[in-house]
């Protein structure tokens, strides 16, 4: 049995985002992380594409960035993550959350992160992993979808999950409408997360991810709705 359980005396676990484009869930990571009592620090940011739109947004909000391009390397992954690592220990990082980063991972490099990395992904895992889990969801003809945040593991979206958001599936949602919905949700659930693992309250048993301390909620989400009892 692992304890999730970064601190190091009472300094605030040092985050870095990695991200590959737009970093919509870095910015609210980032948000989420400047609250009162927020228990992580958002410390760097990190990309592989100098030409990821999201490195101005994290500038803008006085986060260091540090560029790392990932084509150079071609499909030296090891020497691509030493380059990584090195970032990662010269900001003194702790704890990582990927938002949209597009670059596989060795096995090496995330069993040195096991239990301190974390992904999202837009559908409710283990269902549609991989790529275009929105038009997976509309095809397979489900009510509801939603994201999942889970840590990382060598196997692509199969890490143990640590929180889910659910929305409803419309008749006539397109890809596109459904994966600005499950965006939402995903803006929710992602700084959550990582302020449950900063604060030591996730616990990995094998391969489940349970909460220290607190009941989850009892509650349903039914869709398409029940009528209205009279």
């Amino acid at each position: 049995m692992v304890k999730a359980d970064p601190h190091h005396g009472g300094n605030k676990p040092r985050v870095a985002i990695l991200i590959s484009g737009r970093g919509s869930n870095m910015a609210a990571l980032i948000e989420a992380a400047k609250a009162d009592g927020f228990p992580a620090e958002i410390a760097v940011v990190i990309s592989n594409r100098a030409d990821a739109g999201g490195l101005a947004l994290a500038q803008a909000q006085a986060v260091p960035t540090v560029t790392i391009e990932s084509k150079p390397f071609g499909k030296d992954r090891a020497a691509f993550e030493a380059k990584l690592q090195s970032a990662l220990e010269d900001h003194r990082i702790e704890l990582i959350c990927l938002g949209g980063f597009m670059r596989l991972f060795t096995a090496e490099f995330v069993q040195r992160w096991y239990g301190r990395m974390l992904n999202i992904h837009p559908s409710l895992l283990p269902s549609f992993p991989g790529l275009d889990p929105h038009a997976q969801a509309i095809a397979a003809g489900v009510k509801v979808s939603g994201a999942t945040v889970h840590f990382v593991t060598p196997e692509t979206d199969a890490g143990p999950i640590v929180m889910q958001g659910v929305v409803t599936v419309c008749d006539d949602d397109t890809p596109e409408v459904l994966s600005a919905r499950i965006l939402e949700i995903e803006h929710q659930i992602y700084p959550e997360a990582l302020r449950l693992l900063a604060s030591g309250k996730l616990r990995l048993d094998g391969e489940i991810c349970r909460l220290v301390g607190k009941a989850s909620a009892r509650g349903a989400l039914i869709s398409p709705h029940l009528p209205a009892k009279a």
